[in-house]
């Protein structure tokens, strides 16, 4: 690991401005990308500024509509939230199969999406339901956030609070993990949202997460396992390396799709 400055952030407004004075700064939430990614020496940032101690980018609260989550909460406390598990029973299930238990205790939905791994779990849910992302500059819909592998709309200068979900009527998440690193090889997140079925696709996509509007199609005329059954899933745009084909992710996809039916009762 190369030297570095650590910085611990007191509030938004601290954290943004270590990171404009920084010449080279990084933002620290769960770590789980970005120190590893350090270790290794494929990142060498002059300033680490920490943002899990910021008590506004904390906790998980019932809106109106919806459910806001901060940015520095963890995977744990999403997927044990009695909140999230009443409103978004799907992203509970979500949260609480990221990883191994130290990942979610420590790992944040924040850095997450603010990642964008093309394997990561929390930007199905954000896509599928339609959630907005916060920031300290503005509000972002997930239609216009992931704008490809590992990249997003977010600018250098800043910095994911927040994240709003909407209530499904229903919501379910199934996934085929990686049996090592428990990366998602395909998962589907299906929401029955006021807008009408939505279904996203994580961990087989070239480009990262995508919605599939086939699937959408049929499920919107016969909300089932079965309907899903007859949806051709074309490869072509599909990731393809050791771990499986993209034909053998094609046909995950369809599985994961029917599981995250019945998952929706």
């Amino acid at each position: 690991m190369y030297e570095t400055t650590y910085h611990r952030a007191a509030s938004v407004s601290d954290a943004v401005a270590k990171l404009g004075s920084a010449e080279d700064g990084k933002l620290l939430a769960g770590g789980q990308t970005l120190l590893p990614t350090m270790k290794q020496r494929l990142a060498a940032p002059s300033d680490v500024i920490d943002v899990t101690r910021i008590d506004d980018m904390k906790g998980i609260t019932e809106t109106g509509s919806g459910v806001r989550i901060g940015a520095a909460t963890t995977h744990a406390e999403v997927a044990t939230s009695d909140i999230v598990k009443r409103l978004l029973p799907g992203l509970a299930t979500l949260a609480g199969h990221i990883g191994d238990p130290h990942v979610r205790h420590r790992g944040t939905i924040g850095g997450s999406v603010a990642n964008n791994d093309p394997a990561a779990d929390y930007p199905s849910a954000v896509l599928a339901l339609g959630a907005t992302v916060h920031t300290d500059k503005r509000e972002i819909p997930a239609s216009e956030f992931f704008t490809g592998m590992f990249e997003t709309a977010l600018g250098e200068d800043e910095l994911i609070t927040a994240i709003t979900f909407p209530v499904a009527d229903a919501c379910a998440y199934a996934k085929y993990p990686n049996p090592a690193s428990r990366y998602a090889m395909a998962g589907v997140f299906v929401a029955k949202t006021a807008d009408g079925i939505r279904v996203a696709v994580t961990g087989a996509g070239q480009d990262g997460v995508f919605r599939h509007e086939g699937l959408e199609a049929v499920l919107s005329g016969s909300f089932s396992a079965d309907a899903v059954a007859g949806v051709a899933i074309d490869d072509g745009n599909l990731l393809s390396d050791i771990h499986g084909s993209a034909a053998y992710r094609a046909n995950l996809i369809t599985v994961m799709a029917k599981r995250a039916v019945a998952a929706c009762g």
